[in-house]
């Protein structure tokens, strides 16, 4: 049974050197807050995170440095495997 391929070194690799670009969110356009690491990195919704351009689930590679982009860990959680465009978010209503 083959590992965790997010947890190899082309993996690593990748996301250190997007990381190192500095980029703003690509999903909202904010700046992200490169000095949250390790814990504090997973419970901030403004920490980075690896983002695919064209999902995983959509076909898109894993390491592949032009599917590579930098988001906040919330614009890439709520964006889920949505290839809009337009990039809006889908905003969910309560009036049913």
């Amino acid at each position: 049974m083959p590992g965790n391929p997010r947890n190899g070194r082309p993996y690593r690799r990748l996301t250190a050197a997007q990381r190192a670009l500095g980029l703003p969110c690509w999903w909202c356009g904010h700046a992200i807050d490169y000095s949250l690491t390790g814990v504090s990195a997973q419970r901030s919704p403004w920490a980075f995170t690896l983002d695919h351009a064209i999902p995983l689930s959509r076909g898109g590679d894993l390491n592949d440095p032009a599917n590579a982009r930098s988001a906040h860990r919330r614009c890439n959680s709520a964006r889920g495997n949505r290839t809009d465009p337009q990039r809006q978010p889908v905003r969910s209503s309560r009036r049913w």
